[in-house]
């Protein structure tokens, strides 16, 4: 018997939005706060500005966020992070291969006008905490 290709890639398509559909609503939505704030497969370093606005991303008191980073890579990469074999700690997994990264700094402004610098692109291993296998917050190591 033959397995087609398109078969498998329906499988895992449907196993994936089985498990994050069957997550509680507070770690769903802290996974899409993640996603919204760092995932960012086609962000380059000129898009700092454009990005954090158009995402509406602010800081804890609803400020400019002063520093953000987005991780250029989809999210189910970035969703794999949160293995078993990956834990630092607790909830704290790191990457075991290194992934690329546009990080922005606030150059000046104030909400909504917030001014970024030009990113900083870097490649690097990244921390997440996770939740039941859900990435919700980026760490700065």
């Amino acid at each position: 018997m033959e397995i087609h290709q398109s078969t498998v890639i329906l499988l895992l398509l449907l196993s994936v939005s089985s498990f994050t559909h069957g997550q509680p609503a507070d770690i769903m939505r802290r996974y899409q706060k993640f996603l919204n704030q760092h995932h960012g497969p086609f962000v380059n370093r000129e898009m700092c500005t454009s990005e954090i606005r158009n995402r509406n991303i602010v800081s804890e008191t609803g400020d400019c966020k002063p520093v953000n980073t987005f991780i250029q890579a989809e999210d189910h990469q970035i969703t794999a992070v949160c293995a078993r074999n990956n834990r630092l700690n607790s909830n704290l997994y790191k990457s075991s291969t290194p992934f690329n990264v546009v990080t922005c700094r606030l150059k000046s402004g104030q909400w909504p006008n917030c001014e970024y610098y030009r990113g900083s692109l870097y490649t690097r291993y990244i921390v997440l905490a996770c939740e039941r296998g859900l990435p919700i917050h980026y760490q700065v190591m």
